[in-house]
């Protein structure tokens, strides 16, 4: 094998909300790596089977509705938080679910290269916070990788595009829209040169959000016919969000679609399923509103690049969502033009990844191929500022560097102490673009000491910014007269982790991952395994042949294998119901509350029927709190 690097092999990685990707420079171009079963796209899920074993893709995937509580998915949009998640009785950050998912990509780059070091280029939404991107760095390290660079999406898709058309000088707009992220770039190609004029975009937007809102139009239905909310029910609530996805896909070709589940949750003994018909305009009608939100964000980055939509020469549609035949039609119609078919949605962020990894290290360097990109928010501290009466005030924003400044880049300001005699100054520091800090996002703060104690005038402070290529920020503040300075690196929650911590973090990953599988091949063998992941949920069977006769009594599996599925679900009621207690009217709050501590109670015991009954209740109060 030819081994195109000189040092490291250095790779390009998309870890996406729904599917992840990882590709290489092979012959000068961009290419995918596949599983050992030829799979490009890994489904971004984590299980932790019943034995333990850590399983990463399309098998944790499928167990999303039997086994909600041992897998996870859409964990990208946590990123940064300081959100928690318990998956077996074992608790994980986001950062280590994301490091799970990166270790099986990485599995694929050692079956090529070998095992030993890998570099990688891994991408992030352009609207991801600062501690987004050093969440992704982090995982990326606890994965085992030497993270080089963080890109921005659309960045890496433009790459992808721009090392094909070296030799056209125009602009596009990538529309990326994602699994859990959205964000669009203008994008201008002249002499080899790629240079990203402005961005935008909304982290929270993608299409999670349109699979739930078809699953709050489910549950509706069933609330109507039914009287019972399956939201309620974590495998109900699971079942929902899958047949979504499926409904979704679906009508991307078809003008309708009927589903009919037997069976979606449980009351007295019954079973109840959903049968219904989902138009294309009925789907149409649930999202318009985010679909609109995007054309608006794309019509914002067109007059921050100080263009117009005839300027536009492209447009690249860029993530899965962007299959949905609305998105097309609609930037269509804002545009005036047809987007190109020869960008696969799935695939562009990752082999653009690659083409900045190529860039990197030198694989591509006959290319001539150059790119810049923009810092996608405003970035400064807080100051004392004029309020409504003429007051001066604390919690006003000061940019330092401005949206969609070519970055890299440092910029430097002069400020002025606040008071005679200070001899400190607190510097908070926050991204956004309002004048009062409230309402942007806070990336921390700092303390800067040793100003001299002047009675006679204010001292000068000069805060420097420095936002490198990975888009991750530096502060430093210097007393001008002193010469004192203070220096960060932006602290966040991911800086909780010490090296001690992060170290144990790896080995605890390491631990895990020692356990797991190396796929299934055999038909036999994953008929095996669905049997297990669904042996605790198996109702189907149990079914009346007629579920429409009221009079039919539907028998749940005998108790002896159900103890622990019915205490899990108990507990996680327990913590549903005490999260929405305080929002519940009066006259209802001290009977579910009641309530509430009757099921903890029972839940101590190992009475199934009593903790049955006592979920009953705490259901019927919830649906009464909801109606």
């Amino acid at each position: 094998m030819n081994q195109e690097y000189t040092s490291h092999p250095v790779v390009g990685i998309d870890l996406g909300t729904t599917n992840s990707a990882i590709a290489y420079i092979r012959g000068g171009k961009p290419e995918l790596i596949a599983s050992a079963a030829g799979q490009y796209l890994l489904p971004s899920v984590v299980l932790i089977d019943p034995k333990g074993n850590i399983i990463v893709g399309q098998d944790a995937r499928d167990a999303l509705v039997a086994m909600p509580d041992r897998s996870i998915a859409a964990v990208k949009r946590k990123m940064g938080s300081a959100e928690e998640f318990v998956l077996a009785g074992q608790t994980f950050t986001p950062e280590e679910i994301s490091a799970l998912i990166l270790k099986e990509l990485k599995r694929r780059a050692d079956e090529l290269y070998g095992e030993g070091e890998k570099e990688a280029v891994i991408t992030v939404p352009a609207y991801f916070t600062d501690e987004q991107r050093r969440a992704t760095k982090l995982a990326g390290e606890l994965a085992g990788f030497l993270v080089e660079r963080i890109i921005n999406e659309p960045t890496a898709a433009a790459l992808s595009f721009g090392l094909d058309h070296l030799e056209e000088d125009r602009t596009f707009l990538v529309y990326d829209l994602g699994g859990g992220t959205f964000d669009v770039s203008i994008v201008e190609m002249f002499s080899g040169v790629l240079e990203v004029k402005a961005s935008s975009g909304d982290r929270m937007l993608g299409g999670e959000d349109f699979d739930w809102r078809l699953v709050d139009w489910f549950s509706e239905q069933m609330l109507a016919e039914h009287g019972v909310d399956p939201r309620l029910d974590i495998r109900g609530k699971a079942l929902l969000k899958e047949e979504a996805e499926r409904v979704k896909m679906a009508l991307s070709t078809e003008e309708s679609i009927t589903i009919s589940l037997p069976l979606v949750t449980v009351k007295d003994n019954h079973p109840l399923g959903l049968t219904v018909e989902v138009t294309r305009a009925r789907f149409v009608s649930l999202i318009e509103d985010p679909i609109d939100q995007t054309l608006e964000r794309v019509q914002e980055v067109i007059r921050d690049a100080e263009l117009t939509v005839k300027d536009i020469d492209e447009v690249l549609l860029v993530g899965g969502s962007t299959r949905i035949p609305l998105v097309r039609d609609r930037i269509s119609a804002l545009l005036g033009r047809m987007p190109r078919s020869d960008v696969h949605p799935d695939e562009a962020v990752a082999l653009g990844a690659a083409v900045q990894a190529g860039l990197k290290a030198g694989l591509l360097s006959e290319s001539g191929l150059i790119a810049t990109d923009v810092a996608p928010f405003s970035m400064g501290i807080a100051v004392l500022a004029e309020g409504p009466r003429g007051r001066a005030r604390p919690g006003g924003f000061s940019p330092i560097i401005s949206r969609n400044t070519v970055i890299p880049v440092t910029r430097s300001q002069k400020f002025y102490t606040s008071e005679m005699g200070q001899t400190a100054v607190e510097i908070e520091i926050y991204q956004g673009e309002h004048e009062w800090v409230k309402h942007n996002h806070r990336l921390g703060e700092f303390i800067l000491e040793g100003i001299p104690e002047n009675w006679k005038a204010h001292e000068a402070v000069e805060v420097t910014f420095r936002y490198n290529l990975n888009g991750i920020l530096e502060v430093a503040a210097r007393s001008v007269s002193s010469g004192e300075e203070m220096s960060i690196t932006v602290q966040d929650a991911l800086n909780r982790l010490n090296r001690q911590e992060f170290e144990e973090s790896v080995q605890r990953l390491e631990q895990l991952w020692l356990d797991v599988p190396q796929g299934i091949e055999e038909d036999d063998d994953l008929e095996e395994m669905n049997e297990s992941l669904m042996e605790d949920w198996d109702l189907l069977d149990e079914l009346p042949e007629d579920l429409d006769d009221p009079d039919e009594d539907w028998d749940l599996p005998e108790d002896d294998e159900a103890p622990t599925m019915v205490h899990e679900e108990g507990k996680v009621l327990v913590r549903q119901a005490r999260e929405v207690l305080e929002g519940v009217e009066t006259s209802l709050q001290e009977k579910l509350l009641a309530a509430i501590l009757e099921l903890e109670q029972v839940l101590q015991d190992e009475e199934v029927d009593r903790i049955r009954q006592a979920m009953n209740q705490v259901t019927d109060l919830l649906i009464d709190a909801e109606l």
